[in-house]
């Protein structure tokens, strides 16, 4: 944590799949990251949240997104994102199961910091949110 950011930051997973939901939970507490973890289980879920003027948190400035899901989809949810001045600057890393060119072509366009392909097994799992965290730690975000 950097000192001008003492506040650990709000953490948005926009997730479907309960199971994937607590291996973020658990790589989280394998790796001691105190961000607070909000999660959406579709992209209109987490629009919703992101444009909430009442919530209870500071608003996320980092998403994990995943891309096939329910309602709206995670291009689907960058398009909107990135259309939106409010939005447009969020840190987003797709966490995914696609290995398709046409995705990973689509969401780099879309400006995501990184595209991680799941199914890792635990341990690699555990070791990228590591990384995640280490990216996030030394960022500055402005207020």
């Amino acid at each position: 944590m950097s000192l001008s950011n003492p506040v650990p930051m709000t953490i948005l997973l926009v997730e479907d799949d309960e199971v994937d939901v607590m291996n973020v939970k658990r790589a989280f507490k394998k790796n001691n990251i105190s961000n607070q973890l909000v999660i959406a289980s579709n992209g209109i879920e987490a629009l919703s949240l992101l444009r909430s003027e009442t919530l209870e948190y500071p608003k996320p400035k980092i998403v994990l997104l995943d891309l096939n899901m329910p309602k709206m989809g995670g291009i689907e949810f960058l398009k909107e994102i990135r259309q939106d001045p409010a939005l447009s600057s969020l840190s987003v890393f797709v966490m995914t199961t696609s290995n398709e060119d046409s995705d990973k072509i689509d969401a780099f366009n879309l400006n995501v910091a990184g595209y991680i392909l799941k199914p890792l097994s635990m341990d690699r799992f555990i070791a990228a949110v590591s990384t995640l965290n280490s990216y996030w730690t030394l960022c500055e975000y402005p207020e």
